[in-house]
């Protein structure tokens, strides 16, 4: 049987497998920033408010001022936003509030309720302001569905990132978020998280390769969901699949998988975990097990019970001026060191 069980092209959203919802790669390269830390343009011609088509090589989303999505709900799951270039301004109903990105990660459990705002600040007013980040929604067990929200920094420099070497001596680097794929300790998610319990080997990372090289993805348990994501351009073989910028393939998860990289630098996300396998209703932002579920998370936002917004606005950001941190809603301080 071969390691590929099927190939697909990405999309934007891409197309993920149980306990994986969604995940977005999102590439915006901004132009320099202005006064009110949104691009430094005309905006004329866009869709504001809806603006998911790129236009001059970047979008505003649902921002109008700074990019970005203002404020919203979510119930039922996780979203981990693994930001790779540029910054992210997060506020939330729990009164917490962080700037992150450059590797940094915020795991979020929006679990009973929970709404937030991700606006992506234009910092540099001399340069370009390059945004880049994967949002994953992860889905909850019906059992953790309505758990306390919880949210954490999983700061870059925490999360293990291993180079290694083909028989040629060509470089492989392999960088994780969950999982213990690049070796050492990785910070543990939330408590409730599907990814908590390691018997459901979830994995989240990076795979880099450079020009030439082969990786081979090691066998983990057989029944997981495991797939590779080819997002920069390239092209490699995956045990001679050809895969190449904007698609993706399902592997055989009980079985090692030789990638073979092209003459060009490559990089794939690879997403796997252990099938929740109960059922999903999705409705936006919300994801449960039932419509009736659905009905209740809609009657519990109109009535006020996923926290206070506490914020001036529906689109916050935070000064020019601060850096990296991660305000928590005990009033705890978090930074990088």
């Amino acid at each position: 049987m071969s390691v590929v069980l099927e190939t697909f092209p990405l999309g934007f959203p891409f197309h993920t497998f149980d306990p994986f919802l969604f995940c977005v790669h999102h590439d915006d390269r901004y132009p320099k920033g202005n006064a009110q830390l949104g691009p430094d343009v005309s905006l004329a011609g866009r869709n504001l408010g809806q603006d998911f088509t790129i236009k001059d090589g970047f979008r505003m989303y649902h921002g109008r001022v700074v990019p970005g999505f203002p404020r919203h709900p979510h119930r039922g799951f996780e979203t981990v936003t693994l930001v790779r270039k540029g910054r992210i301004d997060h506020s939330d109903s729990l009164g917490a509030r962080a700037r992150f990105g450059g590797g940094d990660v915020q795991w979020m459990t929006a679990g009973n309720g929970i709404e937030h705002c991700e606006m992506f600040p234009m910092l540099h007013t001399d340069k370009g302001n390059h945004v880049e980040l994967f949002q994953i929604w992860l889905n909850l067990p019906a059992r953790s569905k309505r758990v306390a929200p919880h949210f954490k920094m999983l700061w870059g420099h925490t999360l293990p990132t291993v180079t290694v070497h083909d028989d040629a001596d060509r470089p492989v680097e392999v960088a994780c978020v969950a999982g213990g794929l690049a070796g050492g300790p990785i910070p543990a998610p939330p408590p409730a998280s599907w990814a908590a319990d390691p018997a459901n080997e979830v994995v989240i990372a990076t795979i880099r390769l450079g020009e030439n090289a082969t990786y081979t993805l090691p066998a983990a348990s057989p029944g997981l969901n495991r797939a590779l994501y080819a997002f920069v351009d390239g092209e490699v073989t995956v045990d001679g699949t050809r895969l190449v910028e904007g698609v993706g393939a399902r592997l055989r998860s009980d079985a090692p998988a030789t990638i073979v990289n092209g003459p060009r630098f490559t990089e794939l996300l690879l997403l796997q975990g252990r099938p929740i396998g109960e059922p999903v209703v999705k409705y936006g932002p919300f994801v449960m097990n039932s419509e009736p579920e659905i009905h209740q998370a809609f009657a519990d936002y109109r009535a006020g019970r996923f926290g206070r917004w506490p914020w001036p606005k529906d689109d916050p950001v935070h000064d020019r001026d601060i850096d990296r941190f991660a305000q928590h809603a005990d009033g705890t301080m978090d930074t990088p060191t």
